[in-house]
C-alpha cells in the first residue's frame, strides 16, 4: 500500500512537470491545435521515460491529465467521461465529491490549485456566452452534452468556489427505460400516453434529483410529430428529438451593467406568437408561475412543465406562491387559473433506497369551497424491503373525472 501510494505520487511529480515544460513550449503567438498539443507532451512523456520507467498505463494517465488540464475540463474530463457518475460536487480544488450508483462518494482527483479551478470556471461559463464574478457570483449554465451546471463564487461561497454538476444519460430516457428500472408500471404509461396526445396540460413535481427533466423528455416521445412545440428554459436541457418542428428557447442573464437580461417571461410572451401547438416550461421556479398558467389557459393544450415539491398537494400551494411573486392577484383568482389550466399533476419522488419512482398521479378535478380539489388516481404503495430495495406496488385510487379530451380526439381509456 505504501509503494503504491509513493508510485502515484512520483506519477503525479511528473504529470506537473511534463505540464509545464509542454507550456513552455507552446507558441501562444498562433492557435495551437489538439493534435499539436498531444505530440509536444507524446515526447515529453518519451523523454522522461528514459530516466524513469513508466507502464503504458501510467504514460496514457499522463498524457490524459496533461491534455485534459490544458485544453479541456482538466481532471473534470475523466468524472463526465464516467457513465456510472450521476453528480458531480466541487468544493474547492481539494474536494471533489460524487455520487455513483446512488451514493457519493469522496473522488481522489484534485485541481492543481485554485487558480486553475477559476480557469475551469470562465470556461465553463464562457462557452454558453455567460458571465459568473464576484459582483454576479451565482450562474446557471450547462456543459456541451447538456450537464447542468451551478456554480457559485466568493462572496456567495465563503470558502472557495463550488461546482454542482448534474449529469444527463448519453442516450435520451424513455418509458421502457424508466419502466426497466422500475420507476413507473406499464399501465401508467399507457395511461399517460393517452393523455399526452389527447392534450392534457401535465404538470411534474418532485424533490432535487428525484428526474423530473428526465421524465419531461419521456413524455415528449408521446408528442406527435406534426405540432410546433417550444421549450423554454434556464439552461436548455430538454431533448425531445422526435419532435420535428422544435424551437428551442433559453434565458440569459443580465450583463455586468445590469442590461439585456432575456427571462423566462420574456420567453413565454414571446413563445405566444410563434404559432406553437405545445409549450413546454422547464421549470418555474418564481413569477413567471404566471405566465405559465396563462399560456396554458390560452388554448396551448398539451403544455407541460416541471417543479419542485414534496407532493401533488404541496405543488398547488407553491404555485400560487409564485403566482404571488409577479403579481397581486386575488387567491380566488389565482386559484381559478391553476384549476383551469393543469390538468394533471405527476409526482416523482427518491427514495431511501436512492431509486427514483413515480409516487402519484393526480387529477385537478376543480374548485370546492374556494379551494382546489385533487383526484388521485394512481399511488405508490411500499410493502416493506428486500436486500435493501424498496418493495411496492401502484395502486390505482381512482378514475379520471374530466374526459373530455379524450373524446374530443377520439380517445378513450378502456
Amino acid at each position: 500500500m505504501l509503494m503504491e501510494k509513493m508510485k502515484l505520487k512520483c506519477v503525479d511529480s511528473l504529470e506537473e512537470e511534463i505540464r509545464r515544460q509542454t507550456m513552455d513550449e507552446i507558441d501562444l503567438s498562433y492557435d495551437v491545435s489538439d493534435e499539436e498539443i498531444l505530440r509536444i507532451i507524446q515526447e515529453k512523456i518519451i523523454l522522461k521515460s528514459k530516466t524513469t520507467p513508466l507502464s503504458l498505463k501510467e504514460r496514457q494517465y499522463i498524457e490524459n491529465h496533461v491534455f485534459n488540464s490544458l485544453r479541456k475540463l482538466d481532471v473534470l474530463e475523466d468524472l463526465l467521461m464516467d457513465e456510472e457518475i450521476t453528480e458531480i460536487m466541487i468544493n474547492g480544488p481539494d474536494n471533489i465529491f460524487i455520487e455513483k450508483k446512488g451514493k457519493v462518494i469522496h473522488s481522489k482527483e484534485k485541481f492543481s490549485s485554485e487558480e486553475k479551478l477559476n480557469d475551469i470556471i470562465q470556461n465553463i461559463v464562457a462557452n454558453s456566452n455567460k458571465i459568473v464574478n464576484e459582483s454576479n457570483p451565482i450562474v446557471d449554465t450547462r456543459l456541451s452534452d447538456g450537464s447542468r451546471v451551478n456554480i457559485v463564487l466568493k462572496p456567495a461561497a465563503v470558502d472557495y468556489p463550488i461546482i454542482s454538476i448534474r449529469k444527463f444519460p448519453k442516450e435520451q430516457m424513455t418509458m421502457a427505460k424508466l419502466q426497466e428500472f422500475g420507476s413507473i408500471s406499464k399501465e401508467q404509461i399507457e395511461f399517460l400516453e393517452k393523455l399526452v396526445k389527447a392534450k392534457y396540460n401535465i404538470f411534474v413535481s418532485g424533490g432535487t434529483g428525484s428526474g423530473k427533466t428526465s421524465f419531461l423528455n419521456a413524455l415528449g416521445e408521446f408528442i406527435p410529430s406534426d405540432e410546433r412545440v417550444i421549450t423554454i428554459e434556464d439552461s436548455a436541457e430538454l431533448q425531445l428529438k422526435k419532435v420535428e418542428n422544435l424551437v428551442r428557447l433559453e434565458a440569459r442573464n443580465a450583463n455586468l451593467e445590469g442590461k439585456n437580461e432575456i427571462s423566462i417571461r420574456d420567453l413565454l410572451k414571446s413563445s405566444l406568437r410563434m404559432r406553437p401547438d405545445r409549450i413546454i416550461v422547464g421549470e418555474c421556479r418564481g413569477a413567471e408561475a404566471l405566465e405559465m398558467l396563462q399560456a396554458f389557459n390560452t388554448g396551448h393544450d398539451g403544455s407541460c412543465s416541471t417543479g419542485h415539491s414534496n407532493s401533488c398537494k404541496d405543488m398547488l400551494s407553491r404555485l400560487e406562491t409564485m403566482v404571488l411573486m409577479g403579481a397581486e392577484i386575488p387567491l380566488p383568482a389565482i386559484r381559478q387559473q391553476i384549476a383551469s389550466g393543469i390538468d394533471i399533476i405527476v409526482q416523482l419522488g427518491r427514495l431511501r433506497d436512492k431509486s427514483r419512482k413515480l409516487l402519484e398521479i393526480s387529477e385537478v378535478e376543480g374548485i370546492e369551497n374556494n379551494e382546489i380539489r385533487l383526484n388521485t388516481l394512481y399511488r405508490f404503495k411500499e410493502n416493506g424491503e428486500k436486500e435493501g430495495r424498496i418493495v411496492g406496488e401502484w395502486e390505482k385510487v381512482g378514475k379520471l373525472i374530466h374526459t373530455d379530451k379524450l373524446s374530443a380526439r377520439g380517445l378513450s381509456l378502456e
